[in-house]
């Protein structure tokens, strides 16, 4: 009986746990086809008119794409990257989580 009273919890906990992590998943996007690519262009252009060397600007734009790609929806991505303007909101949001996710540890 012991044996059963102590497995019920580690499965709840478990279940939890899961659940948590659900929206996290049901979350990630992915840039549009193509898109990809631009960004990281664009991103190690940046990098490289602030100064940054080439291997340096490559880790930050890849950190930045993982971060994107892990907090925004397809949709949300794709807006990031429209011509018809990007909410402002949606861009503030897109640099503070590249910001916290890729600021070099110091």
């Amino acid at each position: 009986k012991e044996y059963l009273v102590m497995r019920v919890p580690s499965l709840l906990a478990v279940a939890a746990a899961g659940a948590l992590l659900l929206p996290m998943a049901a979350n990630a996007g992915n840039f549009p086809p193509g898109k990809e690519a631009g960004y990281m262009a664009q991103c190690t252009q940046v990098a490289s008119g602030q100064g940054v060397d080439a291997a340096t600007a490559k880790k930050h734009c890849d950190c930045g794409a993982q971060a994107i790609k892990k907090n925004f929806t397809d949709a949300e991505i794709a807006d990031l990257d429209s011509n018809d303007g990007v909410d402002a909101k949606l861009m503030q949001k897109a640099q503070t989580v590249v910001k916290q996710a890729c600021a070099p540890k110091s």
